[in-house]
């Protein structure tokens, strides 16, 4: 492979370097990416960066001829696991086949390690390998707090088409909130610029004008399904951009922060009777399957969400599980 220059799109703004590079060579470590950085092999717009700097729209990223796929080192950071852990793996476990293998991440599982993270879904994928010589590979995250569906390839191919899939946002992703009061209107489009706050450690986002320094697009839809009075709404939420934080950030912004979450609801975040966890989690995602057709995979609320809904009398239908539509 040549060297490569990249151009930062107006959809990958304010992104991390490391996960930039990941959605173009899924098959990158961090490991090899920290290396690149500070051996200078890396660069943006000619300059040396470390691996942890935010891009921004416009920029050109040097790569350098990087290894084949299939002969890339693989460097682990494995997590000690027992026999009930990986049961418990194996049965959140929604869909598999040769190429595609669709989790249900549980809230409070971080989707990759970092600084004070020791057990993270990353480090578990080995009891997830059924057979297969390779490891499954994340091509997206998940906040720690955020439970519901989770998509890892199977294979270096699989990867690839992933990645692109999520980096030309070729599909539909739909989250489900409890918030704390009812937005006005009850449904409609959020579109306010954010900003990063804070440094990579309990980074946040905050909305800004459109001109601010470091102010990026980031568009919410949402629809209010249910409510209990004023007092609490569930949420429907399809975020048409992929910003950190972005739904915790634009709910707050209308003045319905979601229960639980504290950095953004400050002191309207929890309620008495109600788990003091964040309550969002990825219903649902629609997605162009790597061998063709689509793959659609719902996720049943984590059992704090459950609680509340039974609480606050609202009524979801049962997920529907996978389902793999058209050609293969």
């Amino acid at each position: 492979m040549s060297v490569q220059t990249i151009t930062v799109e107006p959809d990958q703004a304010d992104m991390r370097l490391d996960r930039f590079l990941r959605r173009h060579h899924p098959h990158l470590t961090q490991g090899a990416i920290q290396k690149l950085c500070r051996t200078g092999q890396i660069r943006v717009d000619g300059k040396r960066v470390e691996a942890s700097v935010h891009v921004a729209e416009g920029q050109s990223v040097r790569i350098p001829p990087l290894p084949d796929p299939a002969a890339a080192p693989k460097q682990r950071q494995i997590v000690a696991m027992d026999q009930y852990d990986t049961k418990e793996l194996l049965a959140r476990v929604l869909y598999r086949d040769e190429d595609v293998l669709v989790v249900d991440k549980p809230a409070g599982l971080a989707t990759q390690g970092g600084k004070g993270i020791a057990r993270h879904l990353d480090g578990m994928l080995d009891a997830l390998r059924f057979g297969a010589e390779d490891r499954p590979r994340l091509v997206h995250r998940l906040d720690r707090d955020t439970s519901g569906v989770l998509i890892l390839a199977r294979n270096a191919f699989a990867a690839g088409k992933l990645a692109a899939a999520f980096r030309g946002r070729d599909m539909e992703k739909t989250y489900w909130a409890i918030v704390v009061g009812l937005p006005v209107p009850l449904e409609g489009q959020i579109d306010l610029p954010l900003a990063r706050i804070g440094g990579s450690q309990g980074a946040r986002t905050k909305p800004v004008g459109r001109d601010a320094e470091g102010a990026v697009k980031a568009v919410t839809e949402y629809r209010t399904i249910d409510n209990a009075g004023r007092k609490f709404s569930w949420l429907e939420l399809q975020p048409l951009t992929g910003r950190t934080h972005q739904l915790r950030a634009h709910c707050a912004a209308i003045k319905t922060p979601i229960l639980g979450d504290a950095p953004y609801g400050e002191d309207r975040a929890f309620a008495e009777g109600f788990a003091r966890q964040l309550h969002l989690h990825a219903r649902r995602l629609v997605l162009p399957h790597p061998r063709g057709g689509t793959l659609s995979v719902e996720a049943e609320l984590p059992p704090h969400m459950k609680a509340a809904f039974a609480s606050l009398g609202f009524t979801a239908d049962p997920a529907k599980g996978a389902n793999k539509h058209g050609k293969s």
